[in-house]
């Protein structure tokens, strides 16, 4: 029976790319996803790269297994902005130590970069990736990113879980430097997507050395 709530169904190849996101973000294989959710891992991956879905039961074991809700893995509140809920019960608020805090940068592509350029203060978002406990992102001689260069700058990344009321952010604090010819050349080597922005040159690389590394998460029962 249709879900009275949703008058449109949505495309059945979203909840694969949503799967393999959401396994992604935990830092699992499939073969880890498959055994949580109770499935061959053959199985979750003609679920991953196919437009179809399991049955009610299995994807209830995935979502659970993958922590997060049927209703996100069918698409659901896509466009209801984060942290309007209600929070959880017995929320518990947890700092992070530095490994797990790298292991979560890891998990993401996107952060935000907090800098003073000439019109004041400003945080842009960016492409990053870590490299050798840096990070290190790409934009345009003369951008607004391009103002930490030379300034400890902070960067910030969060992720927030509205269907289970949870979530995290780490701060990376350090002092920004310009890549070497040699080093843009590795990092280039290394960058798993182009940055979002596109439309210019972005042949400056920035890296941040973390000086201080800091995070936290809320964490639900």
């Amino acid at each position: 029976m249709p879900d009275k709530e949703h008058h449109e169904l949505p495309d059945t190849g979203d909840i694969g790319r949503r799967v393999a996101l959401q396994r992604e973000r935990l830092g699992l294989t499939r073969e880890e996803a498959a055994v949580r959710a109770g499935m061959a891992p053959g199985y979750l991956q003609y679920l991953e790269e196919h437009p179809s879905a399991p049955s009610g039961p299995g994807l209830l074991r995935l979502a659970a297994a993958l922590e997060t809700s049927v209703e996100w893995l069918r698409g659901g509140g896509t466009n209801t902005p984060p942290g309007r809920g209600r929070p959880a019960g017995r929320p518990r608020y947890l700092e992070l130590d530095e490994e797990e805090c790298w292991a979560r940068l890891s998990t993401h592509g996107v952060g935000r970069i907090a800098v003073t350029t000439a019109d004041g203060p400003a945080i842009i978002p960016v492409n990053y990736q870590v490299a050798d406990g840096a990070i290190a992102f790409r934009t345009k001689p003369g951008s607004a990113p391009s103002a930490a260069v030379g300034h400890e700058v902070a960067f910030e990344v969060d992720y927030v879980d509205d269907a289970f009321r949870r979530g995290w952010s780490v701060l990376v604090v350090g002092r920004a430097r310009a890549a070497g010819a040699d080093e843009a050349r590795h990092l280039a080597g290394q960058e798993l997507s182009e940055p979002w922005a596109g439309g210019e040159e972005r042949d400056l690389w920035v890296v941040i050395r973390a000086e201080r590394v800091t995070g936290r998460r809320i964490h639900t029962e």
